[in-house]
Formats: C-alpha cells, sequence, structure tokens
C-alpha cells in the first residue's frame, strides 16, 4: 500500500532506456502511460555527473516512483561511466587474477567503490555480478568478462560483488541465469548452443547461480541448452522452470535484451515469448520510440507473482553504509600492489 493508503498497481513489466541525455517529451509520455519496471543507461545516456543525475530524475519523474535505474558497470569493455570523471577499472577476470589469495576482498572492495559512483549520479541498480563460468574457448566477447573457470571460486566472488553493491546502496542483477559460459559465439550476433548433459550443466554452470539465488535479481541468457529444449533460455518455459524449481531462483528475472541478434522474431513476438516463459520482464535496449511504445504494449503489466517479486527487490535497496572512500581504495590498491584500475 501508498503511504496514503491506495493499493499499488503493478508496473509495466519492461525496463525501457532512453535516446539522449535527457528525456524527450515524447519520451516522457511513454513513460508516464507504460509505466516501466525500470529504466537502463548506456552510454549515449551519460555526460556530466549533475546530467546523469538529472536524467535520472526525470525518469523516476515520469513514472511517479523511485523506479530502479540500471547500468552495465562491470568494469573493463564493460562500464558505462569511464574515465576521467569516473574510475577505469581492469576487466573482471584480470582484476581476479592480479588479487590472487585475496581476490574475495578485492571483489568486494570493487563493486563497494562502483556503487558509490552509481549512487552519486542517482543510479540504485547494477547488471553484475557475472557468474558465468568461464571456460578456456568461451567467446571473447564474455570470457574477460567473468570472473573465473572454478563454479565455486566464482560463485564466492559473486558473492561478494554483489555484497559490496548491496552495502553501497545498489542493487545488484545476478547474470546471465543459468550460465553462458558455454557460448562460443556473440549472443548480440548470433544464438549460441550449448551442447552439453544436463548434468554437466547442473554441476558447472548451474552452480554459482544456485549458490546466490537469494538475489534480488537476476538476467536471462540468450542460450540454447540442448539437454533441456531447442528455444533459448529466454524464451524457454523448460528452462525458465529450471531456473525457478532446480535452481532455486526466486528473485526477479529479467530478460537480457530482447533486440539481440540472438532472438528472432518482431520485438513484440519476441517480448510475449518471453513472459509467456516465465520472465517478469522484458528488457529492450537501443529500439526507437515507437518500438519501445509497441514492446510496452505488448508486456502489459507484470503479474501478481512478478509484481511480489518486483516489491521484494525494491525493498532490498537501502541507503548505503557509512564507509571512508578514500581508505577503501587505498586497501584495494594494497591487495592488488597498484594494479586496480585500467585505462
Amino acid at each position: 500500500m501508498h503511504p496514503g493508503g491506495h493499493a499499488v498497481s503493478r508496473f509495466g513489466a519492461t525496463i525501457l532506456d532512453a535516446d539522449g541525455l535527457r528525456l524527450s517529451e515524447a519520451e516522457k509520455a511513454l513513460f508516464a502511460e507504460a509505466d516501466p519496471f525500470g529504466f537502463i543507461l548506456f552510454a549515449r545516456n551519460i555526460d556530466t555527473p549533475d546530467q546523469v543525475y538529472g536524467l535520472c530524475e526525470e525518469m523516476r519523474a515520469a513514472v511517479g516512483r523511485e523506479a530502479p535505474i540500471l547500468i552495465d558497470q562491470e568494469g573493463g569493455r564493460v562500464q558505462r561511466l569511464r574515465g576521467p570523471r569516473w574510475r577505469e577499472w581492469l576487466p573482471p577476470l584480470e582484476h581476479v587474477e592480479a588479487a590472487g589469495d585475496s581476490a574475495e576482498e578485492a571483489m568486494y572492495l570493487r563493486y563497494r567503490l562502483i556503487a558509490q559512483e552509481l549512487r552519486e549520479v542517482g543510479v540504485d541498480g547494477n547488471c553484475a555480478p557475472l557468474v558465468d563460468v568461464a571456460r578456456g574457448e568461451t567467446h571473447a566477447f564474455l570470457k574477460n568478462r567473468c570472473y573465473g573457470f572454478d563454479a565455486d571460486r566464482v560463485a564466492r566472488l559473486g558473492r561478494a560483488a554483489a555484497d559490496g553493491m548491496l552495502a553501497g546502496g545498489v542493487l545488484p542483477v545476478v547474470k546471465h541465469i543459468p550460465g553462458h559460459g558455454l557460448a562460443l559465439v556473440d549472443s548480440h550476433e548470433e544464438l549460441p548452443v550449448a551442447d552439453v548433459s544436463h548434468e554437466k550443466l547442473s554441476a558447472v554452470d548451474f552452480a554459482p547461480f544456485r549458490a546466490l539465488r537469494d538475489l534480488p535479481m537476476g538476467m536471462t541468457a540468450h542460450v540454447v541448452y540442448k539437454a533441456l529444449d531447442e528455444l533459448p533460455a529466454t524464451t524457454s518455459n523448460i528452462v525458465m522452470k529450471c531456473i525457478r524449481e532446480e535452481i532455486g531462483f526466486g528473485g526477479l528475472i529479467m530478460s537480457d535484451d530482447i533486440s539481440m541478434k540472438a532472438l528472432d522474431g518482431s520485438l513484440t513476438e519476441i517480448a510475449r515469448d518471453t513472459l509467456a516463459a516465465g520472465c517478469d520482464v522484458v528488457l529492450l535496449c537501443n529500439g526507437t520510440l515507437d518500438e519501445r511504445r509497441a514492446v510496452a504494449e505488448a508486456a502489459g503489466r507484470l503479474s501478481n507473482k512478478g509484481q511480489a517479486r518486483a516489491e521484494s527487490a525494491l525493498a532490498a535497496r537501502h541507503e548505503p553504509d557509512e564507509v571512508d572512500i578514500p581508505a577503501m581504495e587505498a586497501k584495494l590498491e594494497a591487495l592488488m600492489n597498484g594494479r586496480v584500475y585500467g585505462g
């Protein structure tokens, strides 16, 4: 219930983006009507700290609530806030390797510092940790974004990263559930197929997600798991059932970007298939205004269960703990012998 006693209406079953540094009047109108669960920022939305904060304020004003605003700030190649205004981070795999035996503490500190950067500009969700288990043959688009090659270690590092973000007031989005490490192609361009046994998937790829099944939000993988289904996880009710029941993930599940070339069909068809499969929320990135409107209409509102999961995720947001940021930076640098930042 809202403080005034009115029932909370269900949010739109979408996460949407914006074209530029400020919202257009047409975007404000669309967001007010569609009431997306949340928003996501990209490099085209980033200029100065004040500008990003202002854009976040406009997004929340359009829907009349403290909607979550997400970003991809993994570090390395995938980070939207960049130098010189923000820290440039090593790729995660390099960071972990440089930290050695101190990797868990180093990952906690890294993502606590990232959370500080995000919260300062109004962003309160990060599409991380990425707990896909890397292989020697994992495609280069993903490989150095991974935390390692051992499922148990990846799970521990993912937990440390998530804990750092939560302590900093940022919602983590664990990805790409149920595991993208077997991908030999880039899912932005084509559909990866993982052709290994269910037993091996469960023992390796699913294991970090099982360990992190209590996290508030997760993002799907556009990957076919042949042992389970011929459809990619995002649109497969068989894989989604596996995520809920075998892996036991109870949080809000959002799709990866439905405009990626791994998925076939029109955006509205993919949106409907994604929700029918069991995703709670559809993520659409880089669409035109008309495409965003059409997807929002096709997606409609969150299901009752989806709304409950959305509200539970939002309840995990809190004010950042009070920390000494310079001391934290110094500690991280010491752990890593100075090899903290990229650029």
